[in-house]
Formats: structure tokens, C-alpha cells, sequence
């Protein structure tokens, strides 16, 4: 996948798992972009730890980005909470 592709994967997941988690206000482009991304290498991260392969596809990648990502937004908020 190319740069223009991680980056329009990472701005979906990230917007993706912002209202799954319920993020309340509106971050903007980058900080929703780099979430998914991060989001995209926690979830590869993962799926490979639990001893799947590769995510076939722009959609396993989405996938696969949404679980991390909300993870990510997981941590972050328990992070901004203490």
C-alpha cells in the first residue's frame, strides 16, 4: 500500500473508531489520521500475535485498523482520565 493509502486507511479507521469509542469532540484530520495509523500497527501487531497472517485486502486492513485503533483511543482516554 502506498503513503496515499495508509493515509486515507488511517483517517477511515480513525474516524471509524472515534464513534464506536464516542469521542465527543471533533479532533481534526491529522490526529484522527495518526490515531489510525497507530491503530493499524497495534492491530497488525495483534492479529500476528494471536498467529493470523496478513489482512487481505483494503478491507481486513480497514478491519484489522478499527480494532487497533480503538484500542489506542482506549489507552489515550484512560491516559487523559488520571
Amino acid at each position: 500500500m502506498d503513503i496515499v493509502g495508509w493515509l486515507i486507511l488511517g483517517l477511515l479507521a480513525g474516524a471509524i473508531s472515534g464513534w464506536v469509542v464516542g469521542v465527543r469532540s471533533v479532533q481534526g484530520c491529522l490526529p484522527t489520521i495518526v490515531v489510525g495509523i497507530l491503530g493499524a500497527v497495534v492491530g497488525g501487531w495483534i492479529v500476528g500475535q494471536l498467529g493470523y497472517g496478513r489482512a487481505e485486502g483494503f478491507i481486513g486492513a480497514l478491519v484489522v485498523a478499527v480494532l487497533g485503533s480503538i484500542a489506542v483511543r482506549l489507552v489515550l482516554r484512560a491516559i487523559e482520565q488520571r
